[in-house]
């Protein structure tokens, strides 16, 4: 009788331990549940704040306070005159209007809209840029130059038209006497349509095959895009116009190109074409022997 008691007890005690063990897992479990509930809501809520600190540095940074344009483009371009030098104006501030350039009594003034990746403003540059020089070298000419922007969309997301404009507002702001050499080269290594462009650096080396001399703060510059807000705000007050000086209401595309306030409509890559519209919209007032523009004669057969 004694031992079967114990045994029965025993096995009672052991039910119980086995109820207990059971009852304290269970317990464990929903603690550890409740705890990793808490680690996967507050990991949720770190990992959206980490989100929302992201974006807000990516809209910080994207979203620049826009700054005082460069030097040298107080009428949103640049102009250039005799011997390649150019024109100096102050900055723009932040938010004012653009100051149109005069035109003198007498002189020719070509003004030219332009995108860095735009080919047909190449094809204009290959034809015209050896005459457009030697009337520059002649003197009485001004060549008025805008940098816009209008081409974004087809550099694969590098933005390059924006970049390679800053680049020659940075030229323009430092060196602005090599600025049209510096917007020559932008033609010739212009990149494909549909590319990512020149790189930053790129831009930079071909300060050296513009001969442009740089202590390395056109470097800083083109790197920093510190006139990307002049060049937004620049290309947006072309494309709403009005053009002052002229008789374009705005620009719809480029090149655009005026010649004593008169749009050139013909052919960019035709030379003569472009010449005796310039002997044209110069006028009787254009009479310097040593600088009116002649058109080159049409060879024979």
């Amino acid at each position: 009788m004694s031992d079967s008691a114990d045994d029965k007890l025993s096995k009672n005690a052991k039910r119980e331990a086995a109820r207990e063990k059971a009852r304290q897992m269970r317990e464990d479990q929903k603690k550890k549940e409740r705890r990793n509930r808490f680690l996967l809501q507050g990991g949720v809520v770190v990992g959206a704040l980490a989100i929302v600190a992201i974006v807000g540095l990516v809209i910080v940074n994207s979203v620049k306070p826009e700054g005082p344009g460069p030097l040298n483009m107080a009428s949103d371009g640049i102009q250039i005159g005799e011997g390649y030098v150019a024109t100096q104006t102050p900055a723009l501030a932040p938010g004012e209007e653009p100051v149109p350039n005069e035109r003198a009594e007498g002189e020719l003034n070509i003004t030219m809209y332009v995108d860095y990746l735009c080919p047909i403003c190449r094809q204009f540059e290959e034809t015209n840029a050896d005459y457009i020089s030697s009337l520059l070298e002649n003197g009485g000419t001004t060549v008025d130059i805008h940098p816009i922007t209008i081409l974004d969309r087809l550099s694969q997301g590098t933005k390059y038209s924006t970049r390679a404009a800053n680049a020659a507002s940075c030229v323009a702001n430092y060196q602005p006497n090599s600025f049209y050499d510096y917007h020559l080269q932008l033609f010739v290594r212009q990149p494909a349509e549909n590319t990512p462009g020149l790189s930053d650096d790129e831009l930079i080396a071909l300060l050296g095959d513009a001969g442009v001399e740089d202590d390395g703060k056109i470097a800083n510059c083109i790197k920093s895009q510190e006139f990307r807000p002049f060049v937004v705000a620049s290309t947006d007050r072309a494309l709403n116009g009005p053009i002052p000086n002229s008789n374009v209401d705005k620009v719809e595309g480029t090149p655009t190109v005026i010649v004593n306030g008169l749009k050139y409509e013909g052919a960019v890559d035709d030379l003569a074409s472009f010449q005796a519209f310039v002997v044209s919209a110069a006028g009787e007032t254009f009479n310097d022997e040593s600088s009116t523009p002649t058109p080159t004669p049409t060879p024979a057969g």
